[in-house]
């Protein structure tokens, strides 16, 4: 039986994280405690669009979702933390030379805005240092840079307010995804490895490379579940639905004729081995850039973590241990009002639960705000 430690004491009362997905919604609400973190809510709901939607009908379908999860669940206040879609969000990384430093900023917005097409007037342009790097026989400093253009934050403030919901903040994906993980390294020796954070979702892999409590690589792979499902139905011969379907069944290990079977593994394969290899890639990247830094293990979230084939592909192009995340693991569940679908696997909420835990004083990562909004986080009483 599981054992919950008891926490006391007055809580603080985090947004909600909402992660708007392609063809999902999720919304996480914690408490933070002196002692603990208790869930008041973690709840998912389909997206009822199709696959081709437009952006005006995925918009509604995202403002209905998110209030029949606010009507039906306790989540308490109207907060709400959000991440950008991680397609809307334009990510590359640059490196500045010692004498450059005092200029980082300038200089990293006016690159940004030339190479992402934005103005730095107008739209959201923000970096976090990687680390320091060798660049020949010189030393240099690694930035990732982040941007978002104004039209679509705007949007989707829009989004979230005809919700009923007050947006606090906007973070990037990565970010969030990253202070998740990094909650659960709170061991020296886990904080002193460097760890892949795998990100499989609809449309995109987001790879996070963290070290010592801090983000140091992000990749954007245009590879996601619905690639896989495409090989399938093309495979096979049927619909995306159908195939999806059947993807779903195969991964609850539910029956499957054999006949159908073995040519839907070798889709899942081609695809599997394709995103493997662009991850792999980033591996060769990341250890010729810093040198010495080994990485020990693969955490894989999302949708794409419940897909075995796809973690038996990773092991073997990746030679390090490959897990799935366990963003609840530690929390106080009694009580709350938790979506218990696929059992304990909830692998798919690890973004929603970095956004809620935005702000939180404990946690060391804090990630880039895409957007700074008022009004300012406030503590609510249970």
């Amino acid at each position: 039986m599981r054992m919950w430690k008891y926490i006391t004491g007055s809580p603080k009362i985090q947004p909600i994280g909402m992660d708007i997905g392609h063809s999902s919604l999720k919304m996480v609400q914690l408490a933070i405690y002196e002692d603990g973190i208790k869930i008041l809510a973690a709840r998912r709901a389909p997206l009822e669009v199709g696959w081709a939607a437009g952006d005006q009908e995925r918009e509604q379908a995202v403002i209905v979702a998110a209030r029949r999860l606010l009507a039906d669940n306790p989540f308490r206040g109207r907060h709400v933390v959000s991440a950008l879609p991680i397609d809307k969000i334009k990510i590359t990384s640059l490196r500045l030379s010692e004498a450059e430093a005092p200029l980082a900023d300038k200089i990293l917005r006016k690159e940004a805005g030339e190479r992402f097409g934005l103005d730095p007037q107008k739209d959201t342009i923000n970096y976090i240092h990687a680390g320091n790097v060798r660049q020949g026989d010189d030393a240099r400093d690694e930035y990732i840079l982040f941007g978002a253009d104004r039209e679509t934050i705007g949007n989707h403030i829009r989004v979230l307010e005809e919700a009923g919901l007050t947006p606090v903040g906007i973070d990037a994906p990565p970010c969030a995804l990253f202070r998740s993980f990094e909650r659960t390294m709170r061991r020296q020796e886990d904080r002193e490895r460097t760890i892949i954070f795998i990100d499989v979702g609809c449309r995109l892999t987001t790879v996070v490379f963290g070290r010592s409590g801090e983000i140091c690589f992000v990749k954007q792979i245009p590879v996601g579940l619905g690639q896989f499902t495409g090989e399938i139905a093309s495979s096979l011969g049927i619909s995306v639905a159908d195939a999806e379907s059947l993807r779903l069944r195969l991964q609850r290990d539910e029956p499957v004729d054999a006949a159908t079977r073995r040519p839907m593994v070798d889709a899942l394969n081609v695809m599997a081995e394709q995103l493997a290899s662009e991850i792999s890639l980033c591996l060769r990247y990341y250890t010729v850039t810093f040198r010495g830094k080994r990485v020990e293990r693969a955490i894989v979230a999302g949708g794409g973590a419940y897909e075995q084939v796809l973690r038996d592909v990773l092991r073997r192009h990746l030679s390090v241990e490959v897990e799935i995340v366990e963003p609840l693991r530690g929390f106080d569940r009694r009580h709350g009002s938790i979506d218990e679908r696929y059992g304990d696997g909830f692998a798919d909420l690890a973004l929603a639960v970095g956004l809620s835990l935005k702000g939180w004083d404990s946690a060391s990562s804090d990630g880039v705000e895409m957007d700074r909004l008022e009004p300012a986080l406030e503590g609510e009483p249970l």
